[in-house]
């Protein structure tokens, strides 16, 4: 499925990259690059099952409050095997934050597919605010490959509340999602995710350490549970 931009021309996922290159910063503004990944023992994404031990690189440009990044995961092994990516247009400003997302799975070996009821593409909207101890985000998608079962659009949606706090030299976050009507996530109403992650640095020599973390998950509705371990890069 492809989208439009406010003057009616459709607008591509790779539009997202060029609208980040046309949005004006600000003079002073200083450009930011990272670059990082992870490694996971298992891809779990609000609350449910993506696949097996993967490597999720990342890399991000942000000015000015606005940023894009570029995300991906691919699995090690057959039958998990599954290649994901995504980019993000954001734009953030004291704790509130807007986001477009583009998600790509190789379900369709055709990257550059948009067309209605083929593409392997969803697109997503995110409104977030961060209010120091606790932060919520709602998330819906829009357009793109997500359908409800009477093969009507199903805008499907994800919402979430999610606390930082420390426990020693431990930090931690908790988490709990839930989807608010029939789509991706669940066939109803239903909490999808309740989550408890915990965040270290992991010394291997005096001078080097790896951040490592480790994240205990349940899904209610699927009545699954799932234990991650993982490295940042």
């Amino acid at each position: 499925m492809k989208k439009k931009n406010i003057q009616g021309r459709v607008l591509p996922a790779t539009g997202i990259v060029a609208a980040m290159l046309l949005i004006p910063a600000p003079a002073e503004a200083q450009a930011e690059v990272s670059v990082g990944g992870d490694l996971v023992s298992s891809y779990i994404w609000r609350g449910a099952y993506c696949g097996g031990v993967s490597i999720q690189p990342a890399l991000g440009l942000s000015a000015g409050g606005f940023s894009l990044t570029a995300w991906g995961s691919v699995g090690f092994t057959s039958p998990d095997y599954l290649e994901e990516y995504d980019f993000t247009l954001g734009y953030s400003t004291g704790g509130f934050s807007v986001a477009i997302t583009d998600y790509w799975f190789n379900s369709s070996p055709n990257y550059f597919n948009y067309k209605s009821r083929e593409t392997a593409h969803m697109f997503e909207g995110t409104l977030a605010y961060d209010f120091g101890p606790l932060a919520l985000s709602w998330n819906t998608f829009f357009a793109g490959n997500d359908y409800g079962s009477e093969g009507d659009r199903a805008y499907s949606t994800y919402i979430e509340a999610s606390a930082p706090f420390t426990v020693g030299s431990v930090g931690l976050k908790a988490e709990v999602g839930l989807t608010p009507w029939d789509g991706l996530y669940s066939d109803k109403l239903n909490v999808v995710n309740i989550g408890l992650t915990g965040s270290k640095e992991i010394k291997i020599t005096d001078t080097f350490s790896v951040p490592a973390f480790t994240k205990v998950v349940f899904n209610p509705y699927t009545q699954q549970a799932y234990f991650v371990f993982g490295i940042s890069l």
